[in-house]
């Protein structure tokens, strides 16, 4: 971040704003807006801010600037579109250690103004660190559409019940309870403009948790646990659930496939555990049941839980054992599903897993059973069909061997997929026989391998590519 985003208290702080146009004007509105004692130096003012002054909403020096006029400043504002007159406003204040902003310079600015959704006591800034105001004004604008115009009330409504709430319940179940009050009945009925619907509906919910808090938890109600699917990689990929859940969560367990990235989109205060790879364990992995044992530890202390997997949860996510773990401890779960590997790198490569009069089925294996005889590899070799391999790098000789052995074409398109959807995504094309050969040449894990007719289709070939001499894999190599 090139600024850190704050809310100032203002309210009785003196505020010196040196200019006396329109854009003067706004930055007072705004600063009065706020409790602030707004000071004017110009020797002229606009005839909007003459009124104010009237009226003794402002100060007016009808000066020219000088140093003096920032001593005992909060913040300063320059804004009389005069090059010297805003660089001398500027170091004054930084002489004197104030907050200065020159309007439309960043460079001569210490703070910024956002752009800002005001529903107070809610408030909401959107600021592009000085590079793009119509951009941040253009993000207001969609929040703006999207909030209550009631959200206010709805926060003055909540705050007046803060102490009592934090008298009822303990500290762990207060969250929980916040969370229902704001998704239920309560909210909608403040944002109705109903307020004693909305303490009726406030008052049996707050009894309600009180009187199922858990015997397990102690002074916490039971918490839950969410099975996410982080999807390929690429955060705005997420679902919308997904985006939901992992705002809520006070846990995030997390797997190597989730970049920084996605994590980025947790809640800033959860606490992140890394339940991936582990250097010196027996298998290279955080054994399963240790991970099944931090979900019930979490849950029983009535926190959310988020575990957080690449992909798809339920798809060589080993998802399924953990549902079954948490039913079998009576743990509340919910199962967000996520784009899985294969269908984010296949849309990402171009790559259509079926296509009419080539393809009419897919299948899913996982590359870790290229020494499995109890797969079926004469239907995995069958013509007409599309075939995905997750986790296939490692064993990409065994399972071109076990495919040709089976049955498929030496020149049966296939293709390497490494990083699929991220921005150092890399793909490799070429046939079953030499695709061994060519995932040699840089591709590594996390990688998949998608074989069938739709590899050589979505090449821009009409028919299964020739077999490309060895010295030009190179060119076959195509970052996406």
């Amino acid at each position: 971040m090139d600024y850190l985003p704050v809310f100032l208290q203002l309210r009785s702080a003196r505020v010196v704003v040196v200019g006396g146009g329109r854009i003067a004007s706004r930055k007072a509105d705004l600063l009065l807006r706020t409790g602030a004692r707004v000071v004017l130096v110009a020797p002229q003012l606009h005839e909007d801010l003459r009124s104010r002054v009237a009226s003794g909403e402002l100060t007016h020096l009808a000066e020219s600037f000088a140093p003096a006029h920032l001593d005992g400043a909060t913040l300063a504002i320059a804004a009389t579109g005069l090059e010297h007159v805003n660089a001398a406003v500027c170091d004054a204040a930084r002489a004197r250690n104030v907050p200065v902003n020159v309007v439309d310079d960043a460079s001569l600015s210490t703070f910024i103004f956002p752009a800002i959704v005001d529903r107070s006591p809610v408030v909401v800034a959107v600021g592009s660190a000085g590079q793009a105001p119509v951009l941040s004004r253009w993000v207001r604008e969609q929040i703006e559409a999207a909030l209550p115009s009631r959200l206010g009330a709805l926060a003055r409504f909540m705050g007046e019940r803060r102490s009592g709430v934090q008298r009822a319940l303990g500290a762990a179940a207060r969250r929980a309870f916040w969370e229902r009050i704001v998704r239920g009945r309560t909210a909608a009925r403040v944002l109705a403009g109903d307020e004693p619907g909305a303490r009726r509906a406030f008052e049996a919910q707050l009894l309600v948790s009180q009187l199922t808090t858990s015997a397990v938890t102690g002074d916490s109600a039971l918490g839950e646990v969410y099975l996410i699917g982080a999807g390929p990689g690429d955060p705005d990929l997420l679902t919308l659930r997904a985006l939901q859940l992992l705002q809520q969560a006070d846990v995030v367990l997390y797997d190597r496939l989730v970049p920084p990235a996605v994590l980025e989109r947790t809640r800033r205060e959860a606490r992140r555990i890394f339940v991936g790879k582990v250097h010196g364990a027996a298998d290279g992995h955080t054994p399963q049941a240790d991970i099944h044992e931090l979900m019930i530890r979490f849950a029983r202390q009535g926190l959310k839980v988020a575990r957080l997997k690449g992909g798809d949860p339920f798809i060589f996510g080993r998802g399924g054992e953990e549902v079954e773990i948490l039913a079998r401890h009576g743990i509340p779960h919910l199962v967000v599903p996520g784009i899985t590997a294969a269908l984010g790198a296949a849309a990402a490569a171009d790559i259509p897993l079926t296509l009419r009069g080539l393809s009419q089925s897919v299948t899913f294996v996982t590359g870790h059973v290229a020494q499995d005889d109890s797969l079926d590899w004469r239907s995995l070799a069958r013509a007409r069909q599309t075939v995905v391999f997750y986790m296939g790098v490692g064993k990409l000789e065994a399972i071109v061997q076990r495919l040709r052995a089976a049955g498929a074409p030496d020149t049966l398109p296939a293709a390497l997929i490494e990083r699929a959807t991220m921005p150092e995504q890399r793909v490799v094309r070429s046939t079953l026989a030499q695709i061994a050969g060519r995932g040699g040449a840089g591709i590594s894990s996390p990688a998949l391998l998608i074989v069938g007719e739709v590899v050589g289709a979505a090449a821009g070939a009409e028919t299964a590519p020739v077999p490309v001499p060895a010295d030009t894999a190179a060119d076959l190599i195509q970052p996406t």
